[in-house]
């Protein structure tokens, strides 16, 4: 190639490269109001923004990986922790997290409940921008455990390492395994169970660890705290799945006002058979 050839491929390739990135740039301005949901943006939501801007929630957070990275990702925290969890929080963080236990900063900002509820109405509305898959991974706190790690380490030390783990804890390995099947909706549920509950002993999250499921209810129910309809442990995780506030975990941190936290609708959104796998992959862990 001679140096005007190489010119007039350089000035073409130039020119066909700015093409492409002026289509994609128009394309993507055409599909803004759709994959952010324009029409759902309400006054509330404004408003909600304007809390975010006045608190300044971004130099501790992100929001579409935006921001500082001292506090977590808030991008899905609606769709991760719910309403009724948020609100009581943002009134008192005080009673979810012990800052010298958990090393949980979050101060008390003396939100009105007006502000709460509109900073939540954005946050709604951010959870359902179409942000293309991000964040990449559940929100995580202290204790709990990353999506695939269990199958990663099973992996790398052999079928041995695999065979030792507790039965929810091992790699699925058979499609119709029961146990196994309940760790992946235990994993995938919308909002997902493991963004708010552990499956180690003495870890509470934004819920109360699930481990050992079958010895507290026998404790709770011989002490006589039990005020819920469970006759027995599988009776009991069912009740807490379809019917979380039928009898509320003692705390703050769980309830407000005689109402779980827990989200209400996994008696709606998931089958008789899903729920099934579930409750056993959760009595699993003894």
């Amino acid at each position: 190639m001679n140096k005007r050839q190489t010119r007039l491929f350089a000035i073409a390739s130039t020119a066909i490269a700015s093409l492409i990135f002026l289509v994609l740039t128009v394309d993507s301005h055409r599909q803004f109001p759709t994959l952010t949901n324009a029409d759902t943006i309400t006054e509330e939501v404004v408003r909600g923004q304007q809390v975010w801007h006045n608190y300044n929630c971004i130099n501790c957070h992100t929001i579409f990986g935006e921001g500082a990275y001292y506090a977590p990702d808030l991008t899905k925290i609606t769709q991760l922790r719910g309403v009724p969890y948020l609100t009581a929080f943002m009134k008192d963080p005080a009673q979810f997290y012990d800052e010298q236990k958990h090393r949980r900063l979050m101060p008390n900002l003396g939100m009105s409940d007006q502000e709460i509820s509109d900073v939540i109405a954005f946050m709604d509305w951010v959870s359902r921008v179409d942000n293309q898959g991000w964040p990449p991974r559940p929100i995580l706190v202290t204790g709990s455990a990353i999506p695939g790690a269990d199958l990663s380490i099973a992996q790398q030390q052999g079928e041995g390492a695999a065979a030792s783990m507790p039965p929810g804890a091992r790699p699925v390995a058979a499609d119709n395994d029961p146990i196994a099947l309940g760790e992946a909706l235990f994993r995938t549920a919308v909002p997902t169970c493991q963004a708010c509950h552990s499956m180690t002993p003495g870890v509470n999250l934004a819920g109360p660890s699930l481990a050992g499921l079958s010895d507290f209810f026998e404790k709770i129910k011989a002490s006589g705290d039990y005020t819920g309809n469970a006759t027995t442990a599988e009776e009991f995780v069912r009740e807490s799945i379809v019917e979380p506030s039928a009898w509320l975990h003692p705390g703050p941190m769980y309830s407000a006002g005689g109402v779980s936290f827990m989200p209400p609708n996994y008696g709606e959104d998931l089958t008789q058979e899903q729920i099934d796998h579930l409750v056993a992959y959760l009595l699993s862990f003894k």
